[in-house]
């Protein structure tokens, strides 16, 4: 791990929160949760512009009201306002909506029309200019990682954030290993696999053996008080080799896919 993986590590948690189709459930008790999570030292908290078209922005901003310096936030611009002007906008839009100066992390949501080159000096303006303290990549591939690589340069690419769940476990063929390779960390999203959960294993089970190894966090959506004080017990939670055995049985990597999975 490098000193820029490591920094990662150093602000954030192992387990996060995540907020997509967050807006759409009872606001009151995802501030709760969202709060409550927090207290419990899941201070990574993760939205993106495209969440309810701004709606999961301001959920985020009540939530963490009066405890910004607590949090480590994290969004995201979509590909469509990727050029280098509508990145700066974009960001703009979003530090407003959460009711915030600087962004800790910003992400580029997938890879889209416009060059890595507009995105990237448009990431690196910002963060000069104080807006954001870091900026990452989502969704993307060995290909779109190392072309990103070759434009930034080493130590710029703090994170990749990737579909990862035990049963889609196709980042562990190519992108796991590169981004250890390269000092990225990897975040993975939708870990309860977005509504399709599988029985025989807790979710705190599966936390654990989504971030065993120490390059990877995740960031579970909790939509209650209960759910987020579940979450966060998988952070303490340790397996065996035994039980990482029998998880990884129960739900095998598979092949490769020819492209990345993404939702």
């Amino acid at each position: 791990m490098d000193a820029q993986s490591g920094w990662y590590h150093s602000v954030t948690s192992k387990i996060g929160q995540g907020t997509w189709n967050i807006e759409t459930g009872d606001r009151k008790k995802a501030v709760e949760a969202l709060r409550k999570g927090i207290d419990l030292g899941m201070v990574h908290i993760d939205t993106a512009e495209m969440y309810g078209s701004g709606a999961a922005e301001r959920l985020v901003a009540e939530a963490i009201a009066g405890r910004r310096n607590e949090v480590f936030l994290v969004s995201k611009v979509l590909p469509g306002n990727a050029s280098r002007k509508g990145t700066a906008e974009a960001c703009e839009k979003s530090l407003s909506r959460l009711n915030t100066d600087r962004l800790d992390c910003y992400l580029l949501h997938w890879r889209g029309r416009y060059p890595l080159e507009e995105t990237i000096a448009a990431f690196e303006g910002l963060q000069a200019a104080g807006k954001i303290r870091a900026w990452g990549v989502s969704n993307f591939d060995v290909e779109d990682l190392a072309e990103a690589y070759r434009i930034a340069g080493p130590g710029r690419i703090v994170c990749n954030q990737v579909l990862y769940h035990l049963k889609e476990r196709a980042i562990e063929h190519a992108v796991i290993p590169w981004c250890e390779e390269h000092g990225v960390t990897v975040v993975g999203y939708s870990p309860f696999g977005s509504g399709n959960f599988p029985k025989g294993v807790s979710r705190q089970a599966a936390l654990a053996f989504l971030t065993r190894r120490p390059s990877v966090l995740t960031i579970p959506k909790a939509s209650s008080v209960a759910h987020a004080v579940e979450n966060a017990g998988a952070a303490t939670l340790r397996l065996s080799p035994e039980e990482i055995s029998r998880i990884d049985a129960a739900f095998p990597l598979g092949p490769r896919p020819r492209s990345l999975p993404m939702i």
